[in-house]
């Protein structure tokens, strides 16, 4: 079976459908249709494991893809679509929730996604050519697994659905250098589809899962958020497809469950590329402290997995430029991660990997959690930081869809990894020394704001007495006192003004030389310079290119003129 023959035809045939617009909505229509027929096979499976026979599917019998999608000459046309749109998807999405997960997963994929397709002829076609795949067949489900990968990729250029797919070299380096282990568990609080667990699934699998009681461990090690419906769906069916029988893909914001973090829902492994560049709204940022409060995705979702991780918990993930620079919140998240993790290492990448999704430049940060939730202290756990440079490779300009990053690229990264020398794509930075002659260097201006506001409170003291001695004086006996002592106020109450004002100053110059420690966007300074040439001969050509420009104008406005004379 050519199973890449099936999905072009499926393709095909959904192109001349009316309904289906655009590569996100063909991408969505086929997975939650693969899903049901996947599901289908995996319950057979169930139910020729279970030898009483008493398997229950949490599907209604009459929806179930075998009662209404085998057949090849089983209903079409009108009657087809009537049947998905009042029977499949109602019945679905609004399964009683009990004790059985399976109905919990189902009901979320049906509750978030849509039948675009129009034509019951062509839904037929559609499901003929999916049962045309053999799910229960290894060969089969393994060609399928790889399709189905390049089916996900293809999200990197369905519309603004790119946020949901992170390169296959990316998911594979960061999980190789984490290291995951069989009962660990593992979260990816942004999991998109799903792309860092699967390659923590097949990461623990090569460390040997070979009995009943490792498969099972490993049914349980693995766990996503998503919030959006078309990659939680393709998320859970990737799992699937890499034996997780029950993913635990919760179909939520993770954002939201900062506050309900607690000791037994911290995890040892976050491995996560969270959505940067997005606008959080005022309820969801309300949920975070007031000094971490931002609009700013990507800071949120760091606060949000530093708090996720347990004592020691391990973490690797993808951030932006802007994450590591920035003052105000940006400076105070960077302060927090400091002191509760060690960021050992930042690999700095080219700001084409996300092509053509996104052009930022990005960052690959790692980082162990060494402060126990709920007992932070004043000191840093970070004392010094490893950059890395990943540059491209030789001969490329930049990163592409058709030529995208490798995994075989990071091998310059591996040899380096356990055996650190600096080298021109390589430098340390002592962070403890640069926070600690910052604290110094801004103390100054904090000792002068607290004594700023000692004067403050004295002042506010002295007014308070002088008002009081105001109410005291009888305004037709006293007019000169009280004119005096009014004029005394007015000048404490400006001084007040000033002084407070002084000491808002002096804190905004502390906090400003402070927070500058940090700031992580340190620029190699080991790598080679890169010489721009005769500057004399720079000038000679921009002039030259300047009179060739100018000598081009002059010839577009000759003919526009000629133009304009016929009319």
């Amino acid at each position: 079976m050519n199973i890449s023959s099936v999905i072009k035809n499926i393709r095909n045939i959904m192109r001349q459908d009316k309904g289906v617009n655009g590569d996100a909505q063909r991408l969505e229509q086929m997975g939650w249709m693969l899903f049901l027929k996947i599901f289908d096979a995996k319950e057979e499976d169930f139910e020729d494991m279970d030898e009483t026979g008493a398997y229950l599917s949490p599907v209604p019998e009459n929806l179930r893809w075998r009662n209404w999608a085998v057949n090849d000459e089983g209903i079409t046309g009108d009657e087809l679509i009537q049947f998905i749109d009042r029977q499949l998807f109602p019945g679905l999405s609004r399964l009683p929730l009990g004790i059985d997960k399976r109905a919990v997963l189902i009901r979320d994929v049906f509750s978030g996604n849509n039948n675009y397709m129009k034509s019951g002829h062509l839904f037929r076609q559609v499901v003929n050519e999916i049962n045309k795949i053999d799910f229960h067949a290894a060969k089969d489900r393994q060609v399928f697994g790889q399709v189905y990968e390049t089916l996900l990729k293809e999200l990197q250029s369905a519309g603004s659905s790119g946020e949901f797919y992170t390169p296959r070299a990316i998911t594979g380096f960061l999980t190789e250098m984490v290291n995951p282990k069989l009962g660990e568990k593992v979260l990816d609080p942004a999991c998109g589809t799903g792309g860092f667990l699967t390659a923590a699934i097949e990461h623990i699998k090569k460390s040997g899962v070979n009995n009943l009681e490792q498969r099972q461990m490993l049914q349980n090690t693995v766990q996503g958020m998503e919030l959006k419906p078309l990659p939680h769906m393709l998320a859970i069916t990737n799992l699937i497809l890499h034996d997780i029988e029950i993913p635990d893909i919760l179909y939520e914001d993770s954002l939201l469950q900062n506050q309900s973090v607690t000791y037994k829902n911290r995890v040892d492994v976050i491995l996560a590329n969270p959505p940067f560049g997005g606008n959080v709204d005022d309820e969801t940022a309300s949920t975070f402290p007031l000094s971490f409060r931002t609009k700013e995705s990507a800071d949120l979702f760091l606060v949000m997995m530093v708090n996720f991780l347990k004592q020691g918990g391990r973490a690797a993930i993808v951030l932006p430029d802007g994450s590591l620079t920035g003052d105000g919140v940006k400076a105070r998240v960077r302060e927090m991660l400091l002191k509760n993790c060690n960021l050992h290492t930042v690999v700095r990448l080219p700001n084409s990997v996300f092509k053509p999704y996104a052009t930022v430049a990005t960052n690959l940060l790692f980082f162990d959690r060494k402060t126990l939730p709920g007992k932070e202290s004043d000191d840093f756990s970070t004392k010094e930081i490893w950059f890395y440079e990943h540059s491209l490779p030789e001969n490329m300009k930049s990163y592409s869809k058709t030529n995208p990053i490798k995994i075989e690229e990071f091998e310059q990264e591996r040899k380096w990894w356990n055996s650190r020398k600096e080298s021109e794509k390589s430098w340390k930075i002592n962070i403890q020394e640069i926070i600690t002659k910052a604290k110094e260097n801004a103390e100054e201006h904090f000792q002068k704001e607290l004594d700023l506001k000692k004067q403050a409170r004295n002042l506010k003291k002295e007014i308070a007495e002088k008002k009081g001695d105001l109410k005291d004086l009888d305004k037709k006996k006293d007019s000169a006192k009280i004119k005096k002592l009014q004029g005394r106020i007015k000048e404490l109450e400006e001084k007040l003004q000033e002084t407070e004002s002084r000491a808002r100053s002096e804190k905004q110059t502390g906090d400003s030389i402070y927070y500058a420690a940090f700031d992580l966007d340190f620029k190699n300074p080991n790598g080679a310079e890169v010489d721009l040439g005769d500057p004399v001969k720079m000038l000679k050509k921009l002039k030259k290119v300047d009179e060739e420009m100018s000598g081009i104008q002059d010839e577009i406005l000759g003919e526009l003129k000629q133009e304009l004379r016929g009319f």
